[in-house]
């Protein structure tokens, strides 16, 4: 088995490797995505107005929930699959920017699903607005060897043109008709003057497209943009979180009444419970939140994985009954990288730090930005470091035994303190908090996108379920673009969790 990040340098894809073969997967031609262009910025801005003037999402899923009902969809969204005691499945969050960070995942991804029954996007499917003509470069074609369906849960990046790319990919559902604007001045009516809609869809280009994916075994029509997979011992529920992550009451009336009975579950959701140190329910309109829903113990959750932050996170949480969920973030499937290195000390639910696994390492977090910010920025002497001094200074800050083992000692230089605290490292404030540059909100939403790397290490992951009467195996392994990684991808962190 290969080394891992927790393992070595070399095996976090630090050092002197040859890169993957991942790139003859990828088109001639590959748009660049950057968030700092106004063709980018400008059509995805429904997220915003739906934070100022309401948000529409609610009534827009409800109306494709009754397209798909009317067209036959099983009233209680259920898809069963198989009877087998023994079946296994992946999952893959935040994947479509159709660049070489989401094909660098691709080799490992189809080598260690080997003998799956099927994988689930887990959020953001396509970016940068979930557009139907992307689906070709972004979904189709990297996944075109993938001998298995394909389901899917939306992000809020799916919902910039109102999920009609999604649905149609995924639902085999036709377009929604518009619906008649307000007639008097109101905030819905301003909203719907500024609102994104999508365009008509290239017909030719999707057929094409879905003949990358046109093996009988490929093929999967879900009943909407939530659902519920019945196989084998489990039941896997996956929920549609909007554009806010937020889910509406017809929705949450279904999530309760799908999460009924003894049949261990498994959340899929595009927005984490727990992410980062925080505790995020996810509210229900009309009252109560998806996690007071999944920690009821007449409904036998033992995990609940999101995306939507592309990294990957787990928090074993203690709950009533001496139960034990797994709150898993799992968005690192393609994407730009969310930094880990600016998680605090983990204390949250009874979670302690050294119950806390993390995806990049945060060393290697703060190693990586480090280089981003100096290559931006133009000052590589002053704000690069080392693997080996960005874990030295991350074990200060947290006060933590480096994560793996160093070689020769590293000394935290003034330097490397204050690079750390720019760049929001963990840890408690100092003087350099308020010169803290955007890292966290700011820098991930605009500049990260704008600044991805191109090149080894991506730190990418992806996970791996296999499901048994007893238990649910779960490993996240990472891709880093890498050949040896390629080959024989690395392992970052498993569990095995009851199901008794």
């Amino acid at each position: 088995m290969a080394h891992s990040s927790r393992d070595t340098a070399e095996g976090a894809g630090w050092g002197d490797h040859r890169p993957g073969e991942y790139k003859r997967l990828m088109p001639s031609r590959v748009e660049k995505l950057s968030w700092l262009d106004p063709r980018t910025l400008w059509p995805a801005r429904n997220g915003v107005l739906a934070s100022w003037f309401g948000d529409p999402t609610g009534r827009t899923r409800a109306r494709w929930v009754e397209q798909r009902a009317a067209a036959g969809a099983p009233a209680d969204a259920v898809i069963r699959r198989t009877d087998a005691d023994h079946f296994s499945f992946m999952v893959i969050g935040d994947t479509g920017e159709g660049d070489d960070p989401q094909y660098a995942v691709v080799p490992g991804f189809l080598k260690v699903s080997q003998g799956t029954d099927f994988a689930v996007l887990a959020s953001d499917v396509i970016y940068p607005v979930g557009g139907t003509d992307d689906y070709g470069g972004k979904f189709f074609r990297p996944y075109r060897d993938y001998a298995a369906p394909i389901y899917a849960i939306p992000g809020n990046h799916d919902w910039y043109e109102d999920l009609h790319g999604f649905m149609r990919v995924f639902c085999a559902a036709p377009p929604l008709a518009p619906e008649a604007a307000p007639r008097r001045p109101t905030r819905a009516w301003l909203r719907s003057l500024l609102w994104h809609r999508p365009g008509a869809a290239d017909e030719q280009r999707l057929a094409e497209a879905r003949e990358l994916r046109s093996a009988p075994s490929q093929q999967a029509v879900q009943p909407g943009p939530y659902w519920a997979i019945d196989a084998g011992p489990v039941r896997i529920i996956g929920i549609d979180t909007g554009l806010l992550g937020t889910v509406d009451a017809e929705q949450g009336r279904w999530l309760r009444e799908v999460s009924q009975g003894d049949r261990p579950k498994i959340l899929i959701t595009g927005s984490p419970l727990y992410v980062d140190g925080e505790h995020h329910p996810c509210a229900i309109e009309g009252g109560g939140t998806v996690d007071d829903i999944v920690r009821d113990p007449g409904h036998h959750y033992v995990a609940a994985i999101g995306g939507d932050i592309h990294n990957y996170q787990r928090y074993p949480v203690q709950v009533d009954g001496g139960r034990t969920i797994q709150y898993v973030v799992a968005g690192g499937g393609g994407a730009f990288m969310h930094a880990t290195h600016t998680i605090p000390r983990v204390r949250v639910a009874q979670v302690a730090e050294e119950d806390f696994r993390c995806y990049p390492l945060r060393g290697d977090s703060l190693a990586f930005y480090s280089r981003l910010y100096g290559r931006r920025l133009r000052m590589r002497r002053f704000f690069t470091l080392t693997e080996a001094e960005a874990t030295a200074v991350i074990a200060q800050r947290l006060g933590i035994p480096p994560t793996r083992a160093q070689g020769t000692p590293v000394r935290v230089t003034p330097r490397t303190r204050l690079v750390a605290a720019l760049l929001g490292a963990g840890g408690r404030p100092d003087r350099t908090s308020r010169l803290r540059l955007p890292v966290r909100k700011a820098y991930t939403q605009l500049f990260s996108p704008g600044s991805a790397t191109y090149s080894p290490p991506f730190f990418k992951c992806f996970l791996r379920l296999d499901v048994t009467p007893s238990s649910v195996h779960l490993r996240c392994h990472s891709a880093t673009g890498t050949l040896d990684h390629e080959i024989d991808p690395p392992v970052e962190d498993e569990v095995t969790i009851p199901l008794s």
